[in-house]
C-alpha cells in the first residue's frame, strides 16, 4: 500500500463484507476498524442500522471516499437489510441483503474500485432458508460469481500456511475423493499463486502423505505409493520444487516448517489442526485461483457469543493485513 508525503494511502481500500450480522460480523467490523483506522482503509458492505455503535460510522456515497474517513469513522457502504439484528438468532429474511453484500463486494474488486475481498462469516442455512443458497459454501458461491473455473482453500498466519486437498467431507470418503487430476489441481493452483500472488520466484512445497509414515511402502496402505508419488514426480519433472510425500507426523514442527512455504494437506484436518494449533487466532482463510484477493478470518458467525461484546476480532484484523499485502 503506497503511502503520501503525510502518511495517507493512496491505494484503493478493501471490501469488508458483513456476512451473517445475527452473529459476530458487525462487531468484528468496528472491532477492526478501531484497531486499524486509518493505516488499512477498508469499507464496510451492510446495513448501518446493524452496527453495534460502539464506534462512530460514516455511510459512504463512493468506495474511494473510505480514504478520507477511515482516520475519523468506519466506512460503510449501505446495503439494506430486512428487520433489525437479532444478536444470536438467523434471520433469513436478512439473507437476500447478506448475498447482495457480497455480490457487491466481488463487483467492486473486479472494477478496481475496492484492491482486495475480505469476507465476514456467513450463515449457510439461513441463506438457503431466506434466498435459496444452494452453493456449498461462501467460497462456491464467491467462484460463480467471480468466474473462477477452479479454487483452492489456503490457511495462513505467520508460522505456517497449508492447503487441504479435499475439504468439508466424511474422512471415510477421502481415500476415494483423492484422485491424481484433484492433486495435481491442487498444487498447481497453490504454486501458482505462491508465485503470483506472495512473490516467491521457486516455491517450495512440502506434499503430506495420507497414510501413517506416508504408507511406510505400501505396508499401510497404497494410495501414496499409486496416487500422491507419480503426481509429485511428474510436476518435478516440470521443475517444481516439491517435497514428498512426506509423513504428515513429522511435517510441523519448526525445523521441518523453515525447509518450505507452504504444505499440500490430503484431508481437511490434517491440514488445520497444526496451524490451529500453532496461531489460532491470526489463522486467515485465503482463496486461492480467483481472479482477486480474497481473505476471510478463520471461524465461523458464534451465535454463541454474538451481541456479548465478547468477539476476538484478530483473525478479521489478520485477514485486512494479508488483503493488503497481497493486493500490492
Amino acid at each position: 500500500m503506497t503511502q503520501t508525503a503525510l502518511g495517507r494511502p493512496t491505494t484503493a481500500p478493501i471490501a469488508l463484507t458483513c456476512g451473517e450480522p445475527s452473529g459476530i460480523g458487525p462487531e468484528l467490523a468496528e472491532a477492526a476498524w478501531d484497531a486499524l483506522r486509518g493505516d488499512l482503509p477498508f469499507v464496510l458492505l451492510g446495513d448501518p442500522s446493524h452496527l453495534p455503535g460502539s464506534v462512530p460510522h460514516h455511510v459512504l456515497d463512493d468506495p474511494a471516499q473510505a480514504l478520507d474517513f477511515a482516520a475519523q469513522a468506519l466506512p460503510v457502504l449501505s446495503v439494506p437489510f430486512e428487520g433489525p439484528r437479532v444478536p444470536g438468532t438467523a434471520q433469513p429474511a436478512q439473507a437476500k441483503g447478506v448475498l447482495a453484500a457480497i455480490e457487491r463486494g466481488v463487483a467492486l474488486v473486479q472494477s478496481g474500485a475496492c484492491s482486495a475481498l475480505t469476507t465476514l462469516p456467513i450463515h449457510k442455512q439461513a441463506l438457503a432458508e431466506g434466498a435459496g443458497f444452494a452453493y456449498p459454501g461462501h467460497t462456491e458461491f464467491l467462484a460463480a460469481l467471480s468466474g473462477a473455473e477452479d479454487v483452492v482453500m489456503m490457511l495462513a498466519s505467520d508460522q505456517l500456511r497449508v492447503v487441504p486437498v479435499t475439504i468439508h467431507i466424511a474422512l471415510a470418503e477421502v481415500p476415494q475423493a483423492l484422485t491424481a487430476e484433484l492433486l495435481e489441481r491442487r498444487i498447481r493452483i497453490t504454486h501458482q499463486a505462491m508465485q503470483t500472488q506472495f512473490g516467491l520466484d521457486t516455491p517450495r512445497l512440502a506434499v503430506a502423505g495420507l497414510n501413517p509414515h506416508a504408507g511406510e511402502g505400501g505396508r499401510m496402505g497404497h494410495e501414496d505409493i499409486k496416487i500422491i508419488a507419480p503426481v509429485l514426480d511428474q510436476l518435478r519433472r516440470e521443475g517444481m520444487d516439491l517435497r514428498g510425500p512426506l509423513p504428515a507426523d513429522t511435517m510441523f514442527h519448526a525445523r521441518a516448517r523453515a525447509g518450505y512455504d507452504a504444505a499440500i494437506c490430503m484431508y481437511h484436518d490434517q491440514a488445520l489442526i497444526p496451524i490451529k494449533t500453532l496461531d489460532f487466532d491470526r489463522g486467515v482463510n485465503l482463496t486461492l485461483g480467483m481472479p482477486f484477493t480474497r481473505t476471510s478470518p478463520d471461524h465461523g458467525t458464534a451465535f454463541d457469543i454474538a451481541g456479548q461484546g465478547l468477539a476476538n476480532p484478530t483473525s478479521t484484523i489478520e485477514a485486512l493485513k494479508l488483503a493488503a499485502r497481497l493486493a500490492r
